[in-house]
């Protein structure tokens, strides 16, 4: 199930099931909505709906829960060396 991570104003992130394009639209909605609509969503962690102001996001990002520091494998040459 793709996850998206949510940035809001304050600085918390929040994890959401779903892709970003779909998160967005959801908060686009309800931005476009009545005055203070919430954008509902499920949290990718426990399941619980939660809801999200759209004036206070920030960011989108797709969550990938690899680590950003795990290497390749295979051999990867440094700068400067010749294969």
């Amino acid at each position: 199930m793709p996850v998206t991570e949510i940035t809001l104003t304050g600085g918390e992130r929040l994890r959401v099931a779903g892709a970003p394009p779909a998160v967005e639209a959801t908060i686009l909605s309800a931005a476009r909505g009545a005055i203070m609509e919430l954008a509902w969503l499920t949290e990718a962690d426990s399941g619980q709906r939660v809801a999200v102001n759209p004036d206070h996001v920030l960011m989108l990002r797709a969550f990938d829960p690899v680590p950003v520091d795990s290497e390749p494998s295979g051999d990867v040459a440094t700068p400067g060396e010749q294969s």
